[in-house]
């Protein structure tokens, strides 16, 4: 692409960043948070639209807790592991580089400052999303940030958000494990009441022996004999 078209498409970009901006501004005016609008137009005016001559598209945005919003208003999904790991915090300026492959490469290159609190991790019955309760406040949290740590409902979570700033997102820094827990199979022992006698219990037999009883052979009555013709003495055997 020769150098003058990239100014072109440069200024386009710029030009609608503008018109974006200002409309934002206008709403922003319309709800009636100046607060969040100061900041977002302090964020998105130090953003910007580059080009390289290798083809690589370099856009600065700010972290609105899940994805970079750009320049012109649009959002850049942020992966949730980066984000998680990196402990992103609402309002961080990231640098986004999209490279002629198609690849993304983010980068913090302003992060905000941070105040560290704790709180106690809850879930959205309504839209089964995690929250940390802190402050009198509901912070959401990333579920990759949750998974991390192993974190349970109940635990104390030690998360940061933007230093003198309301945000609705907090990242999760570390996780405190509540002692104790119920136990998946419970034991559970049956004692009878105190006061309370037992039931009366019927005579026990006396326990059989084991096996078949062995028997004991009797001899049958011997027949007498009968008479027999006196033997010859030549019959006797010596």
């Amino acid at each position: 692409m020769a150098t003058s078209s990239k100014i072109v498409l440069v200024r386009q970009l710029v030009e609608a960043a503008r018109n974006n901006l200002d409309t934002a501004t206008q709403l922003l005016k319309d709800l009636g948070a100046p607060e969040v609008e100061h900041k977002l137009v302090t964020k998105q005016g130090a953003g910007s639209v580059q080009r390289t001559e290798a083809g690589a598209v370099i856009i600065e945005g700010v972290f609105d807790g899940q994805n970079m919003v750009g320049p012109d208003g649009k959002l850049y999904s942020v992966p949730a592991n980066y984000a998680s790991k990196s402990k992103l915090v609402e309002g961080d300026l990231l640098k986004l580089t999209i490279s002629p492959d198609g690849s993304f490469i983010y980068k913090q290159i302003g992060p905000v400052e941070r105040d560290r609190v704790v709180g106690v991790l809850a879930r959205d019955e309504q839209t089964d999303e995690f929250r940390v309760l802190a402050r009198s406040h509901f912070f959401r949290v990333l579920l990759a940030s949750v998974t991390y740590f192993k974190a349970g409902m109940g635990d104390e979570v030690v998360v940061l958000v933007p230093k003198g700033s309301p945000s609705t997102w907090a990242a999760v820094e570390n996780v405190i494990k509540k002692e104790g827990g119920s136990s998946d199979s419970p034991v559970v022992s049956v004692v009878p009441a105190e006061g309370v006698a037992a039931p009366d219990t019927a005579p026990v037999a006396a326990p059989r022996p084991r096996g078949r009883p062995r028997k004991t052979a009797v001899p049958s009555p011997v027949e007498p004999a009968a008479d027999m013709p006196p033997l010859e003495p030549d019959q006797l055997e010596i």
